[in-house]
C-alpha cells in the first residue's frame, strides 16, 4: 500500500460479471470511476499472458509492424518514479524510439535484474505498431468502433498524478496496476506543475504519493482524504471519467495494459475539439486581466457554458438560438474559421 494513504483508503466501486449493455449503462453513463472485474476475460492476449511472459511476447511479435514507438528509460536509482530532474530543467529519464517488441524483450531481460532500469512504452497506437492485434482483443461491443486502442508496456514504473480530458477505459493484460484517483475538485490540493512542461505531456502533481512532503505541500492531506484506490490484475479494467486525476503504479516486473480514450459528444459536427485548447485560449486572453474583469468573464462563462442551457436560450425564439443551440456541422466549421482568423489576425490595442 502507498505509504501516504490511510490504512483503509476509500476503495473504488467495483462491478463483476457485467454484460456489455450493463457496462455502458451502469458504468460509463454515470461518469463516475469504477473497476470492472473480468471485462477482458475473452481476450486472446490475456490467455497468452497467463501462460507466460514469453508466450505473450511471441504473440505480440506476430503483429509487430516494426514501426518505432516512443519508449522511455530511467536509471535504477529513480526507482521507477517518472518525474522532473532535481533542478526542474528536464526530466529524470531519456526517450528512445524502438519497435514495440524490442522494448518487450528489454523488459523480459530486465525482469532478471535485482534492481533494473525502468523502461516503458506509453500510449502507443495499436493500429500502427501491432496491426491485427485488435481482431481478437477488443471492446467493440462496449465502445464505438472508432475508439482506437493504445498499448502501455513496461516494468515497475510509476506515472505521477496527472489528468486527461478524455473518458478512459484501461484493461490489464499482464501484471498488476494500482490506481489512485482524485476528483476534479481536488486540483487546488494537488500542487499541479507547469501546464506546458510535463514529463508525460499531461499536467501532473509535484507531490510524491509514495513520500509526500507535507511541510511543502500541506493541502495534499485534504486530497488524500478524497482519494479512491484500486488494484487491478489481469483481465480487470478501470473506467476513469474526464478530468479525474490519477496516479498509476505498475507493480510487477512485466506489465501490459491496453486503454481506450474518447471524447463525449459535444453535438453534431463538433468532432474531437479539445476543451484544453479553450483553457489555453483563456490563459492567453483572460488570465492577466484585472480581477473585476476576470470575475465578469467568469459570470459569462458560467451562464453560457456551465449553467443550464435553458437559462441561456429559452427566452429566444427557437429559430434564433444560433450557436446556443445544437451546433450543426456548418456552424462548427464557421466557428473554427472565425477563431482561426481571430488568432492569426492583428491584435487590437
Amino acid at each position: 500500500m502507498v505509504a501516504a494513504l490511510a490504512e483503509s483508503p476509500t476503495a473504488l466501486r467495483e462491478f463483476i460479471g457485467l454484460d456489455d449493455e450493463a457496462v455502458r449503462r451502469d458504468v460509463l453513463a454515470g461518469k463516475q470511476p469504477a473497476v470492472i472485474r473480468g471485462l477482458i476475460e475473452n481476450w486472446r492476449a490475456l490467455r497468452e499472458a497467463r501462460d507466460s511472459p514469453e508466450a505473450l511476447l511471441r504473440y505480440l511479435q506476430q503483429f509487430d509492424s516494426g514501426r518505432p514507438v516512443d519508449a522511455l528509460l530511467a536509471p535504477p536509482e529513480v526507482d521507477g518514479q517518472i518525474s522532473y530532474n532535481g533542478a526542474m530543467t528536464g526530466f529524470n529519464f531519456v526517450r528512445n524510439r524502438l519497435p514495440l517488441t524490442r522494448v518487450a524483450e528489454q523488459v523480459l531481460r530486465y525482469a532478471k535484474f535485482p534492481k533494473p532500469p525502468s523502461v516503458a512504452v506509453q500510449s502507443a497506437l495499436i493500429t500502427d505498431c501491432l496491426p491485427g492485434f485488435e481482431v481478437h482483443n477488443h471492446l467493440d461491443d462496449v465502445l464505438p468502433h472508432s475508439v482506437a486502442p493504445r498499448i502501455w508496456l513496461g516494468n515497475r514504473i510509476t506515472t505521477p498524478t496527472h489528468v486527461d480530458e478524455w473518458n478512459n477505459v484501461g484493461c490489464v493484460v499482464a501484471g498488476r496496476r494500482r490506481f489512485t484517483l482524485f476528483p476534479p475538485d481536488q486540483i487546488a490540493n494537488l500542487y499541479i506543475g507547469p501546464l506546458d512542461f510535463a514529463p508525460t505531456g499531461a499536467a501532473m502533481s509535484l507531490v510524491s504519493l509514495r513520500k509526500p512532503d507535507f511541510d511543502r505541500y500541506p493541502k495534499f492531506r485534504e486530497a488524500l482524504v478524497a482519494a479512491q484506490v484500486a488494484e487491478l490484475g489481469p483481465g480487470d479494467a478501470i473506467y476513469i471519467p474526464p478530468l479525474w486525476w490519477h496516479h498509476v503504479e505498475s507493480l510487477e516486473p512485466i506489465n501490459v495494459l491496453v486503454n481506450y480514450w474518447w471524447h463525449d459528444s459535444a453535438g453534431e459536427g463538433a468532432g474531437a475539439d479539445s476543451a484544453f485548447d479553450a483553457l489555453l485560449h483563456g490563459i492567453l486572453s483572460i488570465r492577466n486581466l484585472p480581477p473585476s474583469t476576470r470575475r465578469a468573464w467568469a459570470a459569462l462563462f458560467e451562464h453560457y457554458l456551465f449553467a443550464s442551457r435553458d437559462d441561456a436560450q429559452t427566452h429566444i425564439p427557437p429559430d434564433r438560438h444560433g450557436i446556443l443551440g445544437n451546433l450543426t456541422p456548418a456552424q462548427s466549421a464557421a466557428l473554427r474559421e472565425h477563431l482561426v482568423k481571430r488568432l492569426k489576425g492583428p491584435r487590437i490595442l
